[in-house]
């Protein structure tokens, strides 16, 4: 699977990569630091990710600023969207719910908890079908 993570903190982008890693997971990760880095990336790659892992806390751009681009586009829309995160602000989820998310995890403190759900969301997204965005 392609992954598109978007997230600002190296630390979390750390425990990911170590967390797909040690599951042995064969995922190929592009990282961008916010939304606007991963505008551009979308609209240059030849291959678009099969998900994108967002966090929503992000400066230039939110991750909710980012969604609301992202499903305004006609080939992006599709891309599965699942929020990363540590908000657990009730409005958040609902606005990121309408907007129209595929997932929203609350990463959890521990790193054995952080792994466990991590393992899971991959996995499920792993035997998805997946639309196959296409970038003509």
């Amino acid at each position: 699977m392609n992954i598109l993570l978007i997230e600002d903190d190296t630390i979390e982008v750390m425990k990911l990569q170590r967390t797909v890693s040690k599951l042995q997971m064969k995922h190929n990760i592009v990282k961008a630091s916010n939304g606007e880095e991963a505008l551009k990336y979308l609209n240059e790659a030849s291959i678009l990710p099969d998900i994108i892992l967002l966090d929503l806390n992000m400066p230039r751009m939110s991750g909710i600023e980012f969604l609301g681009i992202l499903k305004e586009h006609n080939t992006f829309k599709y891309l599965p969207t699942i929020i990363l995160t540590t908000s657990q602000n009730r409005a958040d989820l609902l606005k990121c719910y309408r907007i129209g998310i595929a997932g929203y995890v609350i990463k959890p403190l521990k790193y054995e908890d952080y792994q466990t759900k991590l393992q899971k969301v991959l996995e499920y997204w792993d035997i998805n079908e997946l639309v196959k965005a296409n970038t003509n």
